[in-house]
């Protein structure tokens, strides 16, 4: 059984659906026979893009996926070749890196992976259904109990299951569940970067920014705003406006077009200007990142995982979640199918049934480690920001102003930059002598844009 038909319940189910004959995704809304927002996507209008290594994951998972996205009129692009970075400012050196990323609008992306998801065999896709509680016997999962959504007073029925995974994003309830049956809730981390932004779809030219795919500009210290401009099917930009620590961007035309005007980058409110508008501005609050640390809960539930947003939900800014989910769901399919996806996940194989939950906890806790490293240290160097910071972050983030403004110089740190970003490779590479050795030889020279 699985919690929720968004992104990180069909990867899961897809994941699932190589060991188990039968998979049963339960979501509470009613889905749409076409690619369009829903009730329980707020985000559906924003942006979205995906990060190379989350189109690297989905195509494992569900080969031939990536060339669908691309024949859907998603638009691949170079990230370092066909984008603008401004990173505090300074323009990341463009350079061809071989990373591709994809934009793609997030009800077609979702609507494209639920098809490929729906025709697996033996998973079975059930809209406008809740998942009232799981039920338990013998120190595991042994089946839910449902019933019609958003109808306090419809029947309750239960399902037997052998495993249940809880992909119900921020509405997770299984921190309230894991008490009810007796189990210590997980320990929570909250980084409160108070982010708030705007999107809107406006019809493209192929001449505008020459060609490019488009260009972002990062928020920091002293300027808690930015935006980007990017590619979507359709011929479409979709332009965001963002704020941080407080910082609450307009959502009228002119007030837009101000806005971006103090971006380091020119090409956002360039957009703005020159582009029809094809939608309303759609705001989005984002208060605060949360993660939970089932990794470190000393006893499990068996029959009981936590994917996705369930699990961790980061700074949206940073484009991170679908990557990591789909991560997640390819350990789980590592641990569980018999076939042999070890090379593509680095897990040992097949675990018995007892095993599962922790293993599968202590493997996708690396891996939100990781992206959380990147995502929170980033927040936490606004002052404003509540969240622990860790022994050292001054130093760190000191080397790391020095490696944006290197990175404008030298493209090897723009790619290594990306790399990481993308989480092809680990953040200590950024740390790397070699890499070092080039910040602080770069850095000197670098130039603010505009400076």
């Amino acid at each position: 059984m699985v919690i929720g038909a968004s992104i990180a319940g069909l990867l899961a189910a897809a994941a699932l659906s190589e060991a188990c004959p039968r998979v049963t995704v339960y979501e509470r809304d009613i889905l749409p026979a076409a690619p369009g927002p829903r009730r329980g996507v707020s985000q559906s209008r924003q942006l979205h893009a995906l990060q190379a290594r989350g189109v690297q994951a989905l195509d494992e998972l569900l080969p031939g996926l990536r060339d669908e996205f691309i024949a859907a009129g998603g638009v691949a692009a170079d990230m370092q070749g066909d984008v603008h970075w401004y990173l505090d400012d300074y323009l990341l050196k463009p350079a061809r890196t071989g990373l591709e990323g994809i934009g793609i609008s997030r009800p077609r992306l979702e609507w494209l992976i639920r098809a490929r998801v729906a025709a697996l065999p033996g998973v079975t896709i059930t809209d406008a259904t809740d998942v009232v509680r799981p039920v338990t016997g013998g120190g595991r999962v042994t089946g839910v109990t449902v019933r019609a959504a958003r109808e306090p007073d419809a029947p309750e029925q239960t399902v037997a299951a052998d495993l249940l995974v809880d992909a119900a994003g921020r509405g997770s309830r299984t921190p309230v569940w894991l008490p009810a049956v007796g189990r210590r809730a997980p320990a929570t981390t909250r980084v409160r970067a108070g982010v708030t932004y705007v999107s809107r779809l406006y019809r493209r030219d192929q001449k505008q920014l020459d060609g490019r795919f488009g260009a972002l500009c990062t928020p920091y210290p002293g300027r808690p705003f930015g935006g980007a401009a990017l590619r979507q099917e359709g011929n479409q930009w979709v332009v965001l406006i963002a704020g941080m620590v407080g910082t609450d961007p307009p959502v009228d035309e002119a007030g837009m077009i101000a806005f971006a005007d103090r971006f380091a980058s020119p090409d956002i409110a360039l957009v703005l200007r020159e582009s029809a508008p094809l939608s309303e501005p759609m705001k989005y609050t984002y208060p605060e990142s949360t993660r939970y640390h089932y990794e470190s809960l000393p006893d499990h539930l068996d029959g009981l995982l936590v994917i996705g947003d369930a699990y961790c939900s980061f700074n949206p800014i940073y484009g991170q979640g679908i990557t990591i989910t789909a991560l997640q769901a390819l350990i789980l399919r590592g641990l569980i199918s018999p076939a042999d996806h070890s090379a593509a996940n680095h897990q040992a194989g097949p675990v018995t049934a007892a095993d599962l939950a922790r293993h599968y906890f202590q493997a996708a806790g690396k891996v939100v480690a990781e992206a959380w490293e990147t995502s929170a240290s980033s927040d936490l160097r606004f002052p404003e920001v509540e969240g622990k910071r860790r022994l050292g972050a001054a130093l760190i983030n000191a080397y790391g102003e020095k490696f944006r403004a290197a990175a404008s110089v030298d493209p090897v740190l723009g790619e290594t930059f990306l790399r990481v970003a993308n989480m092809i490779d680990k953040p200590a590479k950024l740390l790397s002598p070699g890499i070092a050795a080039r910040v602080f030889r770069s850095a000197r020279q670098a130039v603010r844009a505009g400076g």
